[in-house]
């Protein structure tokens, strides 16, 4: 019987077949028309149009100064548009639908749509360069090319895309059209909020909206190269595998109590082979040394000392006699004369 307290979270036993989105022709009408709409805002406001009179007579009537009450609570809900909050919320929730579903499609996605929505809303915002409302110099002028970077709105773009990767990735068209129409909310409230605020002009969260609804739509272009990672990363992490299972199956761990012998290095001499001898005699002093092996074993027959010459006397030399055989004697064999 099981006690783990997580035994409900287990993972699937098999990946579902999870639906990938196609660019279909609905989604690219979708595409095409909010692509015109993109550029319809854009044009508007580099020519100074209505839109930039509308968005100057918003800021004068002071949204936050007419209804005070709210400025407390849209404090904190504008966080639902910020990257860092977000992007952590969203990526634990489909770090775990990831793990569950024996997948990485879900994570690489939002890496994808945040990746998208760097490049393509950061680099508009620094090519126009747009002023804020709270930093405009000159009443009824676009403010552009004035160092700026809130056009377009990136809190309403990141709301778009954050919360709508959510819908995006869902595998039932229910759960699709529920997260759908929470994300435009949520989207929607967040743009206004920065409204209310005075932190954007109405064009920036216009804009907003139409840059972070782009890269929903054109996800599905993405799914080929998201595949590809997936298969890359999972092989990688295959081969890892492999490599440490190797690695066990080579060095093998061999259990030690506490405080017994320890493997040696190298290995015993085998049983019943004895090592060679080989036994030198000294030339000088009747030095005898055996030799076992490597090491070099003194014999009881050598001298203690060396034999050093005295001061005043020259140093002389033992000879030890011939025998009749014409070999020499060792020097425990000479003859012992009187006195």
């Amino acid at each position: 019987m099981r006690t783990d307290i997580f035994a409900r979270l287990d993972r699937e036993p098999e990946p579902p077949k999870i639906e990938v989105p196609g660019m279909t022709r609905t989604r690219l009408a979708l595409f095409g028309g909010t692509l015109a709409f993109y550029l319809a805002i854009v044009v508007a406001v580099l020519l100074s149009t209505w839109l930039v009179t509308l968005d100057w007579k918003i800021m004068l009537f002071r949204p936050y100064q007419q209804w005070p009450e709210l400025h407390a609570f849209l404090d904190y809900y504008v966080v639902l548009g910020q990257r860092g909050p977000t992007a952590v919320m969203v990526a634990a929730w489909l770090g775990w639908r990831s793990w569950r579903q024996h997948t990485l499609r879900p994570l690489l996605s939002l890496g994808a749509a945040l990746l998208l929505l760097n490049v393509t809303v950061g680099s508009v915002k620094l090519g126009l360069g747009r002023l804020g409302p709270h930093y405009a110099t000159q009443i009824g002028s676009a403010e552009l090319f004035a160092g700026g970077d809130i056009f377009p709105s990136g809190h309403t773009a990141n709301a778009v895309v954050t919360w709508g990767i959510l819908a995006y990735l869902a595998t039932t068209p229910r759960a699709r059209r529920y997260l759908s129409a929470l994300s435009a909310v949520v989207a929607l409230g967040v743009g206004l909020t920065t409204v209310y605020l005075g932190t954007h002009w109405l064009s920036d969260v216009l804009l907003g909206w139409a840059a972070g609804l782009l890269i929903l739509l054109a996800l599905p272009w993405c799914e080929p190269v998201i595949a590809r990672v997936e298969a890359v990363i999972l092989s990688l992490r295959d081969r890892l595998r492999e490599q440490l299972r190797a690695r066990r199956r080579l060095v093998p761990s061999l259990p030690v109590a506490t405080g017994g012998p320890r493997p040696a290095l190298f290995p015993p001499h085998p049983a019943g082979v004895e090592e060679p001898v080989r036994e030198t005699v000294g030339a000088r002093g009747g030095r005898a040394t055996a030799v076992r092996g490597e090491g070099r074993i003194a014999s009881p027959l050598a001298s203690p000392r060396p034999h050093t010459a005295h001061a005043g006397h020259a140093p002389h030399s033992v000879r030890t006699p011939v025998t009749p055989a014409g070999s020499r004697r060792p020097p425990h064999s000479r003859p012992l004369t009187g006195g």
